[in-house]
């Protein structure tokens, strides 16, 4: 198998999509809920593209702390409020900027300068031990994820690089480089890649001495490739949008193109979620997904936040960019990942919850979904 081999274990997998700041804070209030239902800390590998790497990069610098203290204060205090205040900041504009004026710099330099000055300052040989935090990316050299944790980088046609000192921001970015303004990252001198099961390019220098990479979610955006086979039970949460339909389409060459990376996207993303819910449908594994795009009336359950839908159906079309949000964008944002992933645990997992867990209660109060 490659990357080692980790088979599937008795352990739960959580899969954060992409869609730059819009999924970093669906996740922000994603993860408070299952820090209150005490399934957070049980969890054994995250897995995240993009803007749920944002996310996920935040949570592995503190996890620690965290578990020492599991409350939901602690973790507004660590990750809910620094990713709120993140998430007001212009940082695909004057990235993009200041890498065409800077000749020393590219727009994904100083994205990642953003990440490491705000959120997180450590190398990857400094996340934690468990749970297995995964930062997935893709090669534009080989056309395959480039998945980066703490005990390797790399992808499975060129190897892997073992405990690389690559800093947590340089992944993230790269995560994160939506192409063509954010990408490629550019890592030289990447260190010796070891060659693993199916790693036919790991000899090859024009692969291995200097890699270009892009956002993951060209690959996988769901994030579920890396849990999907590795996991017993597998928890998605997805902000990406649903696929809109179009009258009209601009001819151009950039929109054109745009259009068709979009539709591609659709299927390959249409397509793992189809077979992930066929696989809880089986019962293959065990878990849950819950989209920015759900309608929370098909759970039935009792005891679901209340949502009215001229709030929350606009929610899946929000840009995708790493511009600031609103303080109503972040609060109906976070409330939003909050009432699904409630609902979708209490419906398909609540095995998961610890007994006497808190009812749902608003996040963001002033943003509440049923106001």
């Amino acid at each position: 198998m490659p990357f080692g081999s980790e088979g599937v274990a008795d352990q739960i997998g959580l899969a954060m999509s992409g869609g730059g700041f819009r999924a970093t804070l669906f996740h922000v209030g994603s993860l408070r809920r299952l820090v209150e239902l005490e399934v957070l800390a049980k969890i054994g590998r995250i897995s995240s593209i993009s803007g749920g790497s944002i996310t996920a990069g935040l949570l592995a610098k503190v996890w620690t702390e965290l578990a020492d203290d599991p409350s939901v204060d602690n973790y507004e205090r660590l990750v809910g409020g620094p990713l709120r205040d993140f998430c007001t900041r212009r940082i695909d504009e004057r990235a993009i900027a200041e890498g065409i004026l800077s000749p020393w710099s590219s727009a994904a330099d100083e994205v990642e300068q953003a990440y490491a000055k705000y959120l997180f300052d450590i190398r990857l040989d400094q996340l934690p031990e468990s749970p297995t935090f995964v930062i997935n990316a893709t090669n534009m050299q080989t056309g395959r994820s480039f998945r980066f944790t703490k005990a390797y980088m790399g992808d499975y046609r060129i190897g892997l690089v073992r405990e690389p000192r690559l800093p947590l921001a340089r992944a993230v970015a790269a995560s994160s480089a939506f192409p063509p303004v954010l990408s490629p990252v550019v890592i030289k001198d990447p260190g010796a890649f070891e060659a693993v099961e199916g790693a036919d390019l790991a000899g090859n220098p024009a692969y291995t001495r200097k890699l270009y990479l892009c956002d993951g979610g060209a690959y996988d955006n769901l994030g579920l490739e890396t849990v999907w086979n590795r996991c017993s039970t597998v928890l998605v949460s997805d902000a990406g949008a649903p696929f809109g339909m179009a009258e009209k389409v601009k001819t151009d060459l950039v929109r054109q193109t745009m259009r068709a990376l979009d539709i591609a996207t659709d299927q390959s993303r249409g397509l793992r979620k189809r077979a992930l819910i066929a696989d809880f449908e089986q019962k293959k594994r065990a878990g849950a997904y819950w989209g920015i795009d759900t309608d929370i009336r098909k759970y039935k359950l009792a005891g679901t936040l209340a949502c009215k839908s001229e709030w929350v159906l606009p929610l899946a079309e929000i840009r995708t960019r790493l511009n600031p949000f609103s303080d109503q964008e972040r609060g109906e944002l976070i409330n939003w990942g909050y009432a699904l992933t409630d609902a979708a645990i209490h419906k398909h997992a609540p095995q998961l919850t610890a007994q006497g867990s808190p009812a749902p209660r608003w996040p963001e109060p002033a943003w509440a979904l049923d106001r």
